[in-house]
């Protein structure tokens, strides 16, 4: 069980985050959508401590999640990652086995095939030798996701998976989701889209900068909520 409580953050004495209450149990795909800037990101960087938090705790299975961290996969937006970084596919799902094995050490034939299985289910092994740089969007997605997988975690955090990705990469995210649920693993994902994609998730979070509704969709994702969450952009949003 995931349990963030009385989690708020502020930048410069600017309230970014106030108060998150939340829980996501094992087994469980939770999605996490609010308007630009309503602290999405804000609140998974708090709870990972990458960013600091003037307020709350975070546990998960009844320990701090910061003496945890082995156990969490994170991919962050793609915007925040360095395409340019000469780095094959390969070697960027490795890096997940490098946490385990130590920088320096030659990885072990459980990580290799940890990592080859792992980009086998995302349909990029056959471009193992390629530079990330040089794929697509949606290939790129898929690679971190493959690290993600690699790491065996058991809490995984996704930042916007869907943008810029193509039709067969969403499909393939989506399943990949629903085989870690099936394995009982914990899973937070921060969703841009407020249409159809939202049908996948148990629960839903609306947030901006506080928790406006969290449960299934069709609870939170109410004119009001929306109205709540989005005020004036909600046709923005929605479109």
């Amino acid at each position: 069980m995931l349990q963030v409580q009385g989690l708020s953050v502020s930048y410069r004495d600017v309230l970014a985050l106030q108060n998150i209450n939340c829980e996501v149990a094992p087994g469980e795909l939770v999605g996490i959508v609010g308007p630009n800037g309503a602290g999405k990101s804000t609140m998974v960087k708090a709870m990972l401590g990458l960013v600091n938090s003037a307020a709350g705790s975070i546990q998960f299975c009844g320990l701090p999640l910061s003496r945890q961290l082995l156990q969490v996969a994170y991919v962050p937006q793609r915007s925040q990652i360095d395409w340019d970084y000469p780095i094959t596919v390969w070697h960027v799902a490795m890096m997940a086995r490098t946490v385990h094995a130590g920088l320096f050490r030659r990885p072990s034939r459980q990580s290799r095939e940890l990592v080859q299985a792992a980009l086998e289910r995302v349909g990029m092994y056959e471009l193992r030798d390629r530079r990330i740089g040089e794929l697509s969007g949606g290939q790129q997605q898929r690679v971190f996701i493959a690290r993600a997988l690699a790491k065996q975690a058991n809490l995984l955090i996704f930042d916007e998976p869907f943008t810029g990705v193509d039709r067969k990469t969403e499909d393939i995210i989506f399943d990949v989701f629903h085989e870690l649920k099936a394995q009982a693993k914990t899973l937070l994902v921060i969703n841009h889209d407020l249409g159809e994609t939202l049908n996948h998730y148990d629960r839903i979070m609306l947030l901006n900068k506080q928790v406006i509704a969290v449960g299934p969709k069709e609870v939170v994702m109410t004119a009001q909520n929306l109205q709540a969450a989005y005020g004036d952009a909600l046709k923005f949003a929605a479109a």
